[in-house]
Parts: structure tokens; sequence; C-alpha cells
């Protein structure tokens, strides 16, 4: 061999780690969330299912760059505008519009997959559900339109019951005026009053509690915001403490010790996130992705809260649910 030619398959040797390695640069994907970790953990878990559905094992063949907002959403537009400078391959907002919103506003090509309560396209984030347009996809979860199906279960508990009260966080008031529509208009049809009460912070849940326990009101629903999923053990020893029969958006709260919940199954929602994420990875375009829909709501009644409370669930009642907690 001659000592040129030598010398260039030396030099194509070298190159072939720098090749390899350049081939397996591993995805990062941005995760942009307005609550907390410590509450999401279970949750968390089932984005990585999804994700490893479609290959990726987070650690392997992706890493996920994590970012909190500590339900401080004045902190969402420097966190997304973090990670577009971070140059992510994609950025995933769970349960959040503002989270969405704010990954909207800070890129228009980084892809982005979310997972939101109320309808994407009148929160401006795609163009239509089946052909979102744009960098955004997702997942609609409803939670804010079963508000009305919330009140008709807890009306169904308590038929006596006329005094109902809501609870919204006022600092995501798309969510919360959504929440208020729909339920005001369900409870006019019913013949029920209905208080609007408004917290967003430890303290303000607390005061909120104390002033319902001087009125007359009967039952409570909590609305299906971020900040109250972060909060489920405060709310549910607050009614617990208040004898405040009371629905939440969650199975969550209900296994924690809560009277009721009715939602989406989150940790399908989560899951789902994954998997799209996964396939964005691979190369599928948010354009392509039609917003996903839940078909799976979990129905479920703890027994033992509702014994504490002295109230006699209907069998009716008992026997559409998806699980009782005994």
């Amino acid at each position: 061999m001659k000592r040129r030619e030598f010398i260039t398959l030396l030099g194509g040797a070298a190159a072939w780690p720098l090749a390899a390695r350049a081939q397996q640069r591993i995805p990062v994907v941005g995760f942009l969330d307005a609550g907390l970790p410590e509450t999401n953990a279970h949750l968390i878990v089932a984005i990585r299912k999804g994700l490893s559905e479609i290959g990726f094992v987070e650690g392997q063949t992706v890493t996920i760059e994590y970012r909190w907002a500590h339900n401080q959403n004045n902190l969402l537009s420097e966190l997304a505008a973090d990670l577009v400078h971070r140059r992510v391959a994609l950025i995933v907002t769970p349960l959040s519009t503002p989270a969405a919103l704010a990954a909207k506003a800070a890129t228009k090509t980084i892809p982005i997959v979310f997972a939101n309560g109320i309808d994407p396209v009148e929160a401006g984030l795609v163009a239509s559900l089946n052909q979102p347009g744009g960098n955004a996809t997702g997942i609609t979860i409803m939670n804010v339109e079963l508000a009305a199906k919330r009140l008709g279960l807890l009306h169904e508990l308590l038929p006596q019951a006329a005094d109902f009260a809501l609870l919204v966080n006022p600092k995501n008031p798309v969510a919360a005026n959504a929440v208020i529509e729909d339920v005001r208009a369900a409870a006019s049809a019913l013949g029920l009053r209905i208080e609007i009460v408004a917290a967003s912070t430890n303290q303000e849940i607390d005061t909120a509690f104390t002033k319902l326990a001087q009125t007359r009101t009967d039952a409570m629903m909590i609305s299906p915001d971020p900040l109250f999923v972060t909060r489920v053990v405060q709310l549910v020893t607050l009614a617990t403490r208040r004898g405040l029969p009371t629905i939440y958006a969650w199975r969550e709260a209900a296994a924690a010790g809560g009277l009721m919940s009715y939602g989406t199954d989150l940790a399908d929602v989560y899951r789902q996130i994954g998997i799209y994420a996964g396939q964005i990875l691979k190369g599928r375009k948010p354009a392509e992705l039609p917003i996903v829909r839940p078909t799976k709501f979990e129905f479920v009644i703890n027994l033992q809260t509702a014994k504490a409370f002295g109230l006699d669930v209907p069998a009716t009642l008992l026997a559409r649910a998806d699980e009782v907690i005994e």
C-alpha cells in the first residue's frame, strides 16, 4: 500500500467515531409545566411510557429538560424562552393552557405538544381540531366541558340541596370563565344557585373554605385547574374538615379522600403526550397530527368519605361508578 493511500485510510478511520457520535446525538424534549414536580411524579411516568412505546427511553435515546413554574404563571414566558434558547427538539406543555400559550408565543418553529382543558381552537393554539396547522398539536382533555356533568352528579347525590359553590383560579381566566359559563347554565336548568369562589394561593383557598362554612352552601365543585391539581391534599382536608361534600375533576382527589371525582384519565392523557412527542421526534409534523379527544372518563366515589359525611349514596350512582373506594 502506498503511503498516501495509508494516510487517507487512517484519516477516514479516525473520522468514523465522530460521524457515529453525530448520528447518535440524543434529541432533547423541553417540558414546561405550570405546577410542581412533587405532585406530578406519577404523570411523568406516563409520559415516559408513551415515549417508550415509540422507541424513546429517557436517559438513553432522549433527554428531557424540565421547567416548572411552581404555580406562578408569570414565569412561564421566561421558562419557555429558556427552552427555545436551549434549542430543544420540541416542547410539551401538559395540563396548562397558559403554558401552551407561552410556548406558542416563544417559538413559531419548534414543535409543541400540549394538553389542556378548553377548546384549543378558541384558545388560539390551533386552526382546527382535525388540521391543527402551525407548530402545535396535542390533546384536549375536555375536563372543562365536563363541569356541567359534575354538577349533575353532585345534585343526584344531594337531590334536596340547592346552594352550590364553584372554586376557580382567577389567574387562569380563560379556563375559569369557560367553567363558570357552563356551570351557571347547568345550574339554571336545574333550578340551583351557584356561588363563584376565587382562589389562587394556599391562603386564599383556606379563606374560601372558611367563608363557605359560614354560608348555606350545601356542596362544592373544584374546577379542573392545574393549580388545584397541586393542592389535592389541602382541598380534600379542608372539605373533610368542613363537612362539605365536594366533587373534583381528577381521580387522584378521590383516591386522597375526596368524596367524588369525574374527569379524564390524566395518566392516559400524559401517555398520549409521550406518544405524540415520540412521533414528532421521528419526523411527523404537528400540523399533520389531529387533536386527540379522550374517550376514557373516570367516575370515582369514595364510600369511606360518604359514610364519614353521613351520606347514603344512591344505588344508581354506585352502579355507574368506574371505581368505588371502600
